[in-house]
């Protein structure tokens, strides 16, 4: 009935505002602990905004709000966990379309600092912040006398932000006036940046003579879900000649891979889709056909206890993100130069035609 279907949509909507207010409490209790992991990787910004924009539209149009997104580049890029990256964005965006005015807007834009660094700012038209609640605006539960309005909010979603942004080694601001609107900024750096910082003034040459020229051509094998990931590793084994490089985006589909192509080394990622690239070493170490390939560990993990406990497991290096170009090469090398073993005292090992 009418009244049945009005109290249902009702309890929908508490429990949905109850599990939200609960996730943010959940996100703000791990992060004060620290325990939050985040995998920082070059992020494409046209993809970030892409996929925000298509999340808080229907939100804009039931509040009569239009969004203005820029186009970006595809070859733009920020160094950030992308999942708390659009975390970040999508809360700023939300709070630009809940606290507009009917028929005002909001509207994104980007541009590169002088530091290296790229700023993404949400600007809306809606009533604006006075001096005294700029400075309340990161505390807590603290919705900035907005408890009595018509729009809901936890008081949270603001202070998850700057703890995540600052994880990531960025920035946020505000600036707003009173009556026109505000403007929130996240500054993060350019993945060409860190790039160049872990190069360490690693050259173009010295790069490539980290390889042992007598051991080429030779394959390596990365399991990895991420294509940002790929991309880099992809960049980076571009400087040594005679690298193959396979990919497989799944556990499953790398072990696969493994078996019909005997790489000479495997680089695995920990959190994959499906099983674990923990779970995906076991299988192939069980696995006469694969079990003398060498297996890196590539992570976001990199507590102490996590290291140890992908040495521990058999990975033959535990590598940490982001990637460290010397360590990355040098960690490659040992690899194949365990591999160079002669494969009659491999057990199982199969010759390829």
């Amino acid at each position: 009935t009418p009244s049945q279907k009005a109290s249902i949509e009702q309890i929908l909507h508490a429990g949905w505002y109850l599990l939200e207010l609960i996730n943010e409490v959940l996100d703000l209790a791990v992060i004060e602990s620290g325990r939050m992991t985040l995998s920082l990787e070059p992020v494409p910004l046209a993809d970030v905004l892409v996929e925000c924009q298509e999340m808080v539209a229907p939100q804009a149009h039931g509040h009569d709000v239009s969004l203005v997104f820029p186009k970006v580049e595809d070859q733009v890029a920020v160094h950030a966990d992308r999942t708390r990256l659009k975390q970040v964005l999508i809360n700023l965006l939300t709070n630009g379309i809940k606290y507009n005015r009917s028929g005002g807007s909001v509207t994104v834009t980007c541009s590169l600092r002088e530091s290296d660094r790229i700023r993404i700012t949400v600007t809306d038209t809606g009533a604006g912040l006075p001096p005294a609640m700029i400075a309340q605006l990161y505390q807590s539960f603290n919705r900035l006398g907005q408890e009595s309005g018509g729009e809901e909010g936890t008081g949270i979603g603001l202070v998850v932000s700057k703890r995540l942004i600052e994880l990531m080694n960025g920035e946020i601001g505000v600036s707003s006036t009173v009556g026109v609107g505000s403007s929130f900024w996240i500054e993060l750096y350019s993945s060409a940046a860190v790039l160049s910082d872990h190069k360490q003034g690693l050259s173009h040459e010295e790069a490539i003579s980290t390889m042992p020229a007598d051991t080429l051509p030779r394959t390596l094998l990365y399991v990895e879900d991420n294509p940002a990931n790929l991309r880099l590793v992809e960049q980076l084994l571009a400087r040594v000649p005679g690298m193959r490089l396979l990919s497989a985006g799944d556990a499953h589909y790398g072990i696969q891979l493994a078996g019909s192509e005997q790489p000479d080394v495997i680089l695995m990622d920990i959190n994959l889709p499906g099983i674990s690239g923990f779970e995906a070493l076991s299988l192939l170490r069980a696995d006469p056909i694969t079990a003398h390939i060498p297996v890196l560990a590539l992570s976001a993990n990199a507590m102490p206890r996590d290291v140890a406990r992908g040495l521990a497991a058999g990975f033959f290096k535990y590598l940490t993100k982001p990637i460290k170009v010397a360590e990355f090469l040098a960690a490659i090398t040992e690899a194949l130069a365990r591999d160079d073993a002669p494969s009659s005292l491999i057990p199982g090992r199969r010759e390829l035609p």
